[in-house]
């Protein structure tokens, strides 16, 4: 788009409490059939308006349509038992417990796409849509057929492919890939995961992005990050190799993290969603705090290619704290924006 520093959200929008139990991931829905469909546009419908009000330019579901950013998903391939559950090690950081890869993975149907055109029935805004990246669907399954984490990734890439042709064929214009597993599994990331990723949008005309962040506000995550001590350099890692990959847009954390902000000069040229909300805490950022951090960023980014977002996605927050967030954002990014414009 045309504006300058155009705002969006990193990912996922709290529910309603009729939807789903507020304040927690994987909740159960509480509605069933044809309820719970027209329930979810419901709510999708709210979280647009949400960030229409907050003066969100690019603005998406709100994942209102989805229990989890990367099971719901995986929950409509073949060759994925969720009867039969293993404990496993989540990005090195928890154990849960998790479907199994029991056959060749297949995707039968497209998974999201009437919710994208229901979406692009609402506004003429541009939308993203998200979805999970390879190496981050391999890292929440426990693979007793493939037997490879790389060789599984490279099948979620191929599969992964063919939805994000249909969302773009249904009116999305940006499609954007989680990979939080890039910010753990470097050597992977490195070697095959960025790889994976550009299969995943081989043939793709709408722009694509990826999100790496250190995670939703949960006890899981925050206890991790306890340990990164004074300065998160995980980005270092991995920028080099996405920097020269096909990937247009490159999101990551930056408000109230460790991370330095000079990291951001290792994708110079990308599209950068630059993190200026934090997502772990109830705080409500000031519009001047996130015009604070998107000063910071512009030493290391153009102006035209800077994109104001979240560090990640808001699902465990309560409703009105991230309406208010979103606020923010919003005011914040106008602040820049007036500067630059003067």
């Amino acid at each position: 788009m045309n504006k300058l520093l155009p705002t969006s959200t990193a990912g996922s929008l709290p529910k309603p409490s009729w939807l789903a139990e507020p304040e927690k991931l994987w909740s159960p829905w509480k509605l069933d059939g044809d309820e719970l469909a027209e329930g979810r546009h419901d709510a999708l419908r709210l979280a647009l308006a949400d960030q229409q009000q907050a003066g969100i330019d690019i603005v998406s579901d709100g994942e209102q349509t989805r229990q989890h950013f990367v099971t719901t998903f995986i929950e409509h391939l073949s060759g994925v038992d969720f009867e039969k559950r293993e404990t496993v090690r989540i990005r090195d950081r928890y154990d849960a417990s998790v479907p199994t890869v029991v056959g060749a993975v297949t995707r039968e149907r497209p998974v999201f796409v009437n919710d994208a055109r229901f979406l692009r029935e609402q506004t003429d805004q541009p939308i993203k849509w998200a979805l999970p990246g390879p190496m981050t669907m391999v890292d929440t399954l426990y693979d007793s057929h493939y037997r490879s984490r790389e060789k599984l990734a490279w099948e979620f890439a191929a599969i992964l492919n063919q939805e994000a042709k249909d969302l773009e064929a249904a009116g999305v214009d940006i499609i954007q890939f989680d990979e939080p597993a890039f910010n753990v599994f470097f050597d992977e990331a490195n070697d095959w995961g960025v790889a994976a990723l550009e299969r995943a949008i081989e043939g793709l005309t709408c722009e694509s992005a990826v999100h790496v962040c250190y995670g939703y506000g949960i006890k899981a995550n925050t206890d991790w990050k306890e340990t990164l001590g004074a300065e998160w350099r995980q980005y270092e890692k991995t920028f080099p190799k996405l920097q020269a990959s096909g990937i247009d847009i490159v999101s990551l954390e930056c408000h109230n993290s460790h991370v330095p902000m000079d990291l951001i000069e290792l994708i110079r040229g990308k599209k950068v969603m630059v993190g200026a909300i934090d997502v772990a805490t109830t705080t409500i950022e000031t519009p001047e705090e996130v015009a604070d951090t998107l000063r910071r960023s512009l030493q290391f980014v153009d102006a035209d290619k800077l994109f104001p977002s979240t560090n990640c996605g808001m699902a465990p927050l309560p409703r009105g704290v991230a309406r208010a967030k979103l606020a923010a954002l919003g005011a914040g990014a106008e602040i820049v924006r007036r500067e630059l414009s003067a």
